[in-house]
């Protein structure tokens, strides 16, 4: 298989972008809560750093945002991180933290080491910056079906014990992301029952 290839996308690349995001997020998904040109251009304006996309063969296969923000350790939805996606009011010139607002990886290219590829570059830009550690809002999709028995805390200590997969989770802790806190009404999100988990990867991690 060819190789994977990080760059930082402009709004020029956008139409792929549409694309990508049509495949890998088709109906019942909203439309409207693809990535539009107004918030691809303002990821560009605002941490063209941040603003990463995995092309094979001049295909883009993945893309992946981020923003620098300081760690307090307060609850927060994704639209407040995010500044519902432009970033604009929420991103921290100074921050000691780049955190992550989304990962998108094509549905074909899935399982071929593209989010991997994606999350090391951005533990790269955390050592290139200085900065102390990497952030995200990590979904919980597998939740709903424990939601009876377990709390979102207790269900995240489940994963990582290892005694249940958790289709993300799972694989954010295997790059090395450790669970920091539970994130009531992060996002509107079904399987997780609008939970999501905070997950850190610190600076001396490797």
């Amino acid at each position: 298989m060819s190789s994977i290839t990080i760059r930082r996308y402009t709004i020029e690349d956008y139409p792929q972008l549409l694309d990508l995001q049509k495949e890998a997020f088709p109906p019942p998904f909203p439309p409207e809560l693809w990535w539009s040109p107004e918030q691809i251009q303002a990821h560009v304006d605002t941490f063209p750093a941040g603003a990463l996309l995995a092309e094979i063969d001049g295909t883009v296969v993945g893309s992946a945002t981020s923003l620098l923000t300081t760690y307090n350790g307060k609850p927060h939805t994704w639209a407040e991180i995010a500044d519902n996606g432009y970033i604009r009011a929420s991103h921290e010139p100074d921050g000691d933290s780049l955190y992550g607002i989304d990962v998108c990886v094509r549905p074909s290219f899935r399982g071929k080491g593209v989010a991997k590829a994606l999350y090391e570059a951005r533990k790269q830009l955390v050592r290139e910056r200085g900065l102390a550690r990497f952030l995200a809002g990590c979904r919980i999709p597998d939740y709903h079906k424990y939601a009876g028995t377990l709390s979102p805390d207790e269900y995240v200590k489940a994963v990582e014990r290892q005694e249940i997969k958790d289709l993300v989770l799972t694989f954010m802790l295997k790059q090395g992301l450790t669970p920091l806190q539970v994130l009531p009404n992060y996002v509107d999100d079904d399987e997780s029952l609008h939970n999501a988990v905070l997950v850190e990867w610190t600076n001396n991690s490797d």
